[in-house]
């Protein structure tokens, strides 16, 4: 007896077998880009992420958006608002952007400017990093941060341990130069490490970003928290329900995140993203090299490659 001979491929079978080998996570190399706050007072912010923070002034564009960074790599976005509101409380958004530097020398010195500039902070030891813990004008939350070597991090299978001591801050301290220029400015190589926002609901936090968009938890531990990230990071990503849980967007012309960059190796990997997104019937907006799209409180984020 002769097997039956098997229909040929249709469409959608071609279609499903290519979704068959679309990756389900992001890219290992991912790092997070530019983070563009909504601020009341340009001049005033830019005079305190320049003054006090350390940031260098990179350029003013026509609509009067402030870019400043370190060395040429632009950091944070400042969007002057017309009558803008303080955000209210309770509202999803940003907890806070959390800056980078290269090494605990670095540190140390933001630290001491900080003391120096007068400026109301908060220190944690999270194991994988020290963070020094501020707020900018408009109470915008901002982190400062170096963290420990990779090797220093202690895991249990796909989850990283971290928690939350006090910071040794004369020990922090001690690392800085007794000839050390309290005004220098942050050095190149400080990025944007992570950005930790506020959502109304964890259980659709994962189904959005990591389920959907590709992240891989970090850490569920923390209660009323969710660590997410690519490449075995600490995170690239906090999100909690500390303040927000239930809560809705902020009105549109309140202080805070206007949006955040993820930035991906290439534009393959960007275009696999977007695919992964409208197939689980989200809708990417197409912008200069990548897409921007709203996370379920209406954050919204830009997916990004700057390949080429």
């Amino acid at each position: 007896m002769t097997a039956p001979l098997s229909a040929p491929p249709t469409a959608q079978d071609a279609a499903d077998a290519a979704a068959d080998t679309r990756p389900t996570s992001l890219p290992d190399a991912l790092r997070m880009g530019a983070v563009r706050l909504r601020v009341s007072d340009a001049a005033r912010s830019t005079a305190f992420y320049s003054g006090v923070l350390g940031l260098t002034v990179l350029g003013t564009a026509p609509d009067g958006v402030v870019r400043l960074g370190a060395g040429d790599e632009t950091l944070i976005e400042l969007e002057p608002v017309a009558n803008a509101r303080p955000r209210p409380r309770g509202t999803t958004g940003l907890f806070h952007v959390a800056i980078l530097v290269p090494d605990r020398p670095a540190l140390a010195l933001v630290l001491r400017r900080l003391i120096e500039r007068g400026v109301r902070l908060g220190a944690s030891d999270h194991l994988v990093s020290e963070a020094l813990y501020l707020d900018d004008p408009d109470g915008n939350g901002i982190e400062v941060y170096r963290d420990r070597s990779p090797r220093d991090w202690r895991w249990d299978g796909a989850t990283v341990e971290m928690a939350t001591y006090q910071l040794d801050m004369r020990s922090l301290l001690a690392e800085l130069p007794a000839d050390a220029d309290i005004a220098a400015p942050m050095p190149a190589g400080t990025v944007i490490g992570h950005v930790h926002l506020q959502v109304a609901d964890l259980t659709r936090a994962r189904r959005f970003y990591v389920e959907r968009l590709g992240f891989a938890v970090t850490t569920d531990r923390y209660p009323g928290a969710l660590f997410v990230s690519a490449g075995r990071y600490h995170h690239h990503l906090g999100l909690n329900i500390w303040q927000s849980r239930g809560g809705g967007p902020a009105p549109a012309n309140s202080v805070g995140l206007a949006h955040f960059e993820i930035v991906l190796p290439d534009a393959e990997a960007v275009e696999a993203a977007s695919e992964r997104l409208r197939a689980a019937g989200e809708s990417p907006s197409p912008i200069a090299h990548g897409f921007s799209i709203a996370d379920p409180w209406g954050t919204r984020l830009h997916v990004v490659s700057r390949a080429g």
